[in-house]
């Protein structure tokens, strides 16, 4: 969305960051609300968007770990890991496939999140399949289906509702914003 502008994308990102290091403590009080509405992934999915796929996916790799470093959740191992993989999955694949669009419209932005959500729950499942299978702790298909499709489906519900919202609100902004005056 920001073309260029290396030092306006850095501060978007540590803005993004910053949030996906805050947005977890107003549902962490309860875990399974925090499962379920996935705050971590919207400001990952905006960085993505917003600044680019390679931000998106090194916001997303470094998120978990920070927070893990700094509040003590989630856990480095094996929680953090398989969170790292599949946030950097999201922030990547949404950037990229937005960015190959140049008047990107609100249906490509749904087809976007489709594909990332996909993916990224696919690089979790195969992720934590490893981690948990190292640990020799089962985690077969139906664990993958309910953990990362059913118990997620309030939090894929609300990205499918904000991103686009904070999106379009972003784009009428910067059309006021940098629209030229008729007079000049």
């Amino acid at each position: 969305m920001i073309k260029g502008h290396r030092t306006q994308k850095l501060v978007l990102s540590a803005l993004f960051l910053s949030i996906g290091m805050v947005l977890p403590l107003l549902t962490g009080q309860i875990k399974e609300i925090g499962d379920s509405l996935l705050p971590m992934h919207l400001p990952v999915m905006l960085c993505g968007v917003i600044c680019g796929g390679n931000y998106g996916l090194c916001i997303g790799l470094i998120l978990p770990f920070l927070r893990s470093v700094i509040f003590g959740m989630p856990p480095i191992y094996p929680n953090a890991i398989w969170m790292a993989l599949e946030l950097a999955t999201y922030g990547a694949v949404i950037g990229f496939l937005y960015a190959k669009r140049k008047h990107p419209s609100r249906g490509h932005l749904f087809f976007c999140l489709a594909c990332s959500m996909l993916a990224g729950r696919i690089v979790w499942g195969i992720t934590k399949a490893i981690l948990l299978g190292v640990a020799e702790k089962p985690f077969g298909i139906e664990a993958f289906l309910v953990g990362g499709f059913l118990d997620a489906i309030p939090g894929l519900v609300l990205q499918f509702i904000l991103i686009p919202l904070i999106i379009e609100v972003i784009h009428r902004t910067l059309i006021k914003t940098f629209a030229k005056p008729k007079n000049e």
